[in-house]
């Protein structure tokens, strides 16, 4: 059972890879951890090994053995591998949600593609038949150069959007709760937290960061997260500290890297949001 406070839901920023247009992630490893998150970019997700749940936007299902989905910009969604236990493959594509949108309308083409983006904003699942047609190739990506990364996805687009073994999620095309201006408000906080949440960072500079008072501030945020201020960004430089503990840090180091401000509420905080002591989290990892 996920408690109150894990059902947040957070904004992620994406950045696309060096050199390409596009974000691959291969085996992320998320199972433990409950995220619940939506971002601009389209996201084309492949799992494999692994028997979870689906869900996208107000779509709640269970999906056997493998799941391949598309999903639409900023609508949120669940990590596909979350409580699963089995050893699975995972690949997630991230598409810059305006990638290629002057040749779009312009290139005869890509008139395909533009249409499968469009039936996107539904979520799409993909039947057996398209999992057998892309799903090798697919996964495959990460050994590729940009170049021939950037060909292969455009060919596995199109033969995506010429399938019709596909099912959409939403009648209509889903809309995200939060406006434009929330949504890219909680941008400006979040890209402020990512590239400060090393150093001390208050309720009150955030508040002023986009122009509201303390009080706004609070009121907004938790009704755009479900956390408060404090909460968030403590769940934020907990993921930083799983990050850096896989690195040859000691657990002071680390402590500070990430944010914590002393050694003893680092260790409680991190064990409240993950069930482990950072020691015992960094030996899980490495056997």
């Amino acid at each position: 059972m996920v408690n109150k406070s894990q059902q947040s839901m957070t904004f992620e920023k994406i950045s696309p890879d060096i050199g390409s247009s596009f974000h691959l992630m291969v085996n992320p490893r998320l199972n433990d951890f409950f995220f619940w998150h939506f971002h601009p970019e389209i996201e084309l997700v492949f799992i494999e090994n692994a028997s979870g749940t689906r869900h996208v936007g107000d779509h709640i299902s269970r999906y056997e053995e493998s799941d391949l989905v598309m999903i639409g910009s900023y609508i949120p969604h669940l990590n596909f591998d979350y409580g699963v236990k089995s050893a699975y493959q995972k690949t997630v594509l991230h598409i810059q949600h305006d990638f290629l949108k002057g040749a779009m309308q312009e290139t005869p083409e890509l008139f395909g593609i533009s249409e499968l983006f469009k039936r996107a904003e539904h979520g799409i699942l993909f039947g057996e038949k398209a999992k057998a047609l892309i799903g090798d190739r697919f996964k495959k990506l990460y050994v590729l150069s940009p170049f021939n990364q950037f060909l292969e996805i455009i060919s596995l687009l199109e033969i995506l959007s010429a399938s019709k073994d596909f099912t959409l999620l939403h009648e209509k095309p889903f809309q995200n709760q939060y406006n434009k201006k929330e949504q890219q408000r909680l941008s400006v906080i979040y890209d402020y937290i990512d590239k400060y949440f090393s150093e001390k960072i208050t309720v009150a500079d955030m508040a002023s960061l986009v122009n509201l008072s303390k009080e706004a501030f609070c009121r907004y945020f938790k009704k755009m997260t479900r956390l408060t201020f404090i909460e968030f960004l403590n769940h934020y430089r907990v993921n930083q500290a799983k990050r850096l503990l896989r690195l040859d840090l000691n657990i002071t180091e680390v402590s500070y890297a990430s944010g914590f401000e002393g050694l003893s509420y680092f260790n409680r905080t991190f064990k409240k949001y993950t069930g482990d002591s950072p020691s015992s989290f960094r030996k899980k990892y490495n056997d």
